[in-house]
């Protein structure tokens, strides 16, 4: 081996030196024309020196992470072609409008050089007599709000010719002819789903916002970016919130309680007291099993758990355990057994003859066909009050949901489960589609693009604590209801070998939609109404299927409308209902002591952990930690 010099290594320093210039010299080439004002002028050393160090640190994360998953690559490519089959789903859709005949691109091409001409001119020292003035452009998003997007015409024309893009393959889609109903609702959702990804916005070279922040960072916000984006496909699951910035048991799902039941499927969690006396009747919620049950008990300014028990309500939560391989097997029947197990089990702890519940979303679903079941059983009796929170029986207009809801599409969800349950990140996945500008690109955008640092949010931080969920329920509960709308036919489905009719829930029942819902919209949530024997009230709330519902008095928002003399139709009760500043939540609270008013004293079993009491373990309990 050839001795090394001190002339060796002075000319190892001038390479480096020399690879470090250039480095920096490539970057800042790349993103100064882009930025006005910006000259191509030699940069100091100090500064090509920032710029090589970002370039260098972005080269070894890549290098980094793909020696680390080297020994990872079936499971990195199974989720790569996850990802592919969805977006050619989509994009099969999209490749149905008629954006290739001649006709309408002669008129496209036609409307966009006036579009351009319009733009331009706006520019041009005449069209602008107050200096500096900011353009009025003719159509308005707020995805490109920022100043920066309206002050210089290049980025001017990219933005508008955008959207006047996207205004007209929506048009196509609208205007397409010969589909059904359901297909042609999936052609626009398809459409707006591709439109949504391809915003120049959500591309480094043209966001005018992310070149700047690039220029001013030396391509730190990239680096940032970056490290996020690498460990997002670490975990497989686009991350809204600081994953540090809370945990189970110390600032979210704070409410004293203790778990005093558990099943292989559930565990039940009773909450203490605050009052003195207590309505006799006690509450049992039934949160979606599709999500964690703390979205009812976030933190004690927003906490309807803790708010209820504070009206002097004993109040039981059941925490559903997230999937995995030992409950392959669970199916309908499982999940309403537990339901009715879970009212009993209260029932006979506290010694009462009845109890008021509720059911939120899927769980409501659920808690109908368990009123049905313990109607035809003439058990009835065992439920005092059914509330119901954004929750859906007849699937006819089910909304936007209902566009992954296809044969082709349930065939790849099933293929999708492993081991007899489905990742809950496929769900998390879906879910953020719906609102996919909010929930997906506008973190791309501030989190890979911008660099910027995660938000504290706890709801953010719920929306991304997924469930597993067991695949033959999912796929019958697609199948049979969402799909094909069987549990509004009488007798059509059974349980534990009772059929299911809601028309004998005699129950009197408090129905909550929300007005913005996009997951369970209000139209589809007021058929409930016209399945039920027994009498019902119903609210409309501000909002949507979250915020309609998570919104206690004290924060003093949105508001919520009844409409005692509607009875017919929705169009009808919005016709002629008055509107209540505000939470919801003292209407129904008033309306619950109305089916029970009767209270007994705070203590027995009301009491958690006296003698003879077995408490398995305090709240918020394991099942809702699991993963």
């Amino acid at each position: 081996m050839k001795n090394r010099t001190v002339g060796d290594a002075a000319g190892d320093s001038v390479v480096f030196e020399d690879l470090v210039r250039q480095q920096g010299e490539a970057m800042r080439a790349l993103f100064a024309p882009m930025v006005p004002g910006v000259e191509m002028i030699p940069a100091d050393p100090s500064e090509l020196q920032h710029w090589a160090m970002s370039a260098a640190k972005l080269q070894k994360m890549w290098l980094d992470f793909s020696a680390e998953q080297a020994g990872h690559v079936e499971p990195m490519m199974n989720r790569l072609g996850d990802i592919g089959k969805w977006t050619q789903t989509f994009m099969a859709m999209a490749g149905q409008l008629p954006i290739a005949h001649a006709e309408t691109q002669a008129k496209m091409w036609s409307e966009g050089v006036a579009l351009w001409s319009s733009i331009m001119g706006q520019f041009s020292p005449s069209a602008q007599p107050v200096p500096q003035a900011t353009p009025a452009l003719p159509r308005q998003d707020r995805r490109f709000k920022d100043k920066r997007w309206h002050e210089q015409p290049a980025f001017a024309l990219i933005h508008q010719t955008y959207l006047f893009l996207a205004e007209k393959l929506q048009q196509m889609a609208d205007d397409v002819q010969g589909l059904s109903p359901e297909r042609k609702e999936q052609l626009r959702f398809a459409t707006k789903v591709m439109t949504d990804a391809l915003s120049p916005a959500n591309f480094p070279f043209t966001n005018p916002v992310v070149i700047e922040k690039t220029m001013e960072t030396r391509g730190e916000n990239l680096v940032k970016g970056v490290e996020h984006l690498l460990e997002d496909l670490r975990k497989g699951q686009l991350t809204h919130t600081d994953p540090n910035a809370f945990e189970l048991g110390r600032n979210i799902a704070l409410t004293p309680g203790k778990v005093v039941h558990e099943t292989p499927l559930f565990q039940l969690i009773q909450y203490s007291p605050t009052t003195a006396d207590v309505l006799e009747t006690p509450l049992v919620i039934f949160p979606p099993w599709i999500n964690r049950f703390y979205i009812l008990d976030l933190n004690p300014q927003k906490s309807f758990i803790r708010w209820a028990v504070a009206q002097g309500v004993t109040v039981f939560v059941v925490s559903w355990k997230s999937a995995d391989a030992s409950m392959a097997d669970v199916v309908w029947d499982d999940y309403i057994l537990s339901q009715i197990a879970a009212i009993d089990h209260v029932r006979d702890r506290l010694k009462v003859p009845c109890v008021h519940t509720i059911g939120y979303c899927v769980a409501g679903t659920t808690l109908a066909a368990t009123l049905a079941v313990l109607a035809r059983r003439g058990e009835g009796e065992k439920v005092a009050s059914a509330t119901f929170f954004t929750a859906q029986v007849d699937f006819e207009d089910a909304g936007e949901l209902k566009n992954f809801i296809d044969d082709n599409q349930l065939k790849m969800l099933e293929s999708l489960s492993t081991d007899g349950y489905l990742d809950g990140r496929y769900m998390a996945a879906t879910f953020n589609a719906l609102r996919g500008t909010d929930l997906i690109w506008n973190y791309v955008v501030n989190n890979y693009l911008l660099g910027e640092e995660y938000p504290a949010f706890d709801l953010l931080h719920w929306n991304g604590d997924t469930t597993n969920l067991p695949t033959k329920w999912h796929q019958s509960y697609l199948c049979d209801l969402y799909r094909d709308n069987k549990l509004v036919d009488p007798d059509k489905l059974t349980v534990d070998g009772t059929p299911v009719d809601l028309r004998r829930i005699a129950t009197p029942c408090y129905i909550q939609a929300g007005r913005e819902d996009h997951i369970a919209p209000a139209s589809s949530v007021w058929k409930l109404t016209r399945h039920l024997s027994g009498p019902w009230k119903f609210v409309l709330a501000g909002s949507g299927h979250i915020a309609g519902v998570v919104n206690p008095p004290e924060s003093g928002k949105y508001q919520y409308w009844l409409n005692p003399d509607a009875m017919g139709s929705l169009d009808e009760f919005v016709a002629g209902a008055v509107e209540t500043k505000g939470s919801w939540w003292p209407d129904w609270i008033e309306w619950l002591r109305l089916q029970a008013p009767a209270e007994v004293a705070a203590k027995g079993r009301r009491v958690l952990g006296g003698r003879g009491d077995k408490i398995i373990e305090d709240a918020p309990g394991r099942y809702v930690k699991s993963r």
